[in-house]
């Protein structure tokens, strides 16, 4: 898949982890249904390589669909198997090297100026600005601009509705969302909450302003 065009087109990730494989897919194809279409299910959550196949089978085969926290080379290699075609890292790691060669595109996880050099030299197609909130969020995301104005960030970490407007407007290619937007859903909570949040996430994705990066 084109990762780069599907971040700057859809501009959400949906991460799903979760302890309890039934919801953890039932809430990806409740989001996919309310038309967040790029979703990554952490391998941290229990039995995500199963969660993965599965939410494979159902999606079909052209489907975009994601795997996250992968750090190792088996990480990698058993995301593929599974279905996955595309990668997310926490941080830079070989996990990364390995999605490279089996021809998955990745989304690396970085924080410094030095780790933002490190990913792009590692071949990362994006890169997920991470803890973004705890690491200074909004200021910090704008401040990186300036000597990475072409960086396809991505930032994830502590970000709802609100601060999903303000990351996209303020540069960033897309945002990451795991509990502001997916709760306790794949944990077997309120599918229709899902919904409620799914909805206004994607309403505040498509009030922003300007072209993504």
């Amino acid at each position: 898949m084109d990762l780069t065009a599907a971040l700057r087109s859809r501009r959400l990730v949906a991460i799903v982890r979760g302890d309890n494989p039934q919801a953890a897919l039932d809430t990806v194809l409740t989001l996919v249904d309310e038309d967040i279409t790029l979703v990554e299910i952490s391998l941290s959550g229990q039995d995500a390589l199963d969660v993965i196949a599965e939410a494979r089978a159902a999606l079909g085969p052209d489907a975009p669909l994601g795997a996250g926290t992968v750090l190792t080379s088996g990480d990698a290699r058993a995301v593929q198997r599974a279905g996955a075609d595309f990668v997310v890292t926490p941080a830079l790691c070989e996990g990364i090297t390995t999605a490279k060669e089996l021809g998955l595109p990745v989304l690396a996880g970085v924080m410094t100026p030095s780790e933002i050099v490190a990913g792009l030299r590692l071949g990362a197609d994006a890169l997920k600005l991470f803890p973004a909130a705890q690491a200074g969020g909004l200021e910090y995301l704008r401040a990186l601009r300036g000597p990475f104005p072409e960086v396809r960030f991505v930032p994830v970490g502590g970000v709802d509705a609100g601060v999903a407007r303000d990351c996209l407007a303020a540069g960033a290619t897309a945002v990451g969302v795991g509990s502001p937007l997916i709760g306790d859903a794949a944990a077997g909570g309120s599918l229709e909450a899902l919904r409620a949040r799914a909805r206004a996430f994607v309403k505040a994705v498509a009030e922003t302003e300007g072209e993504p990066r």
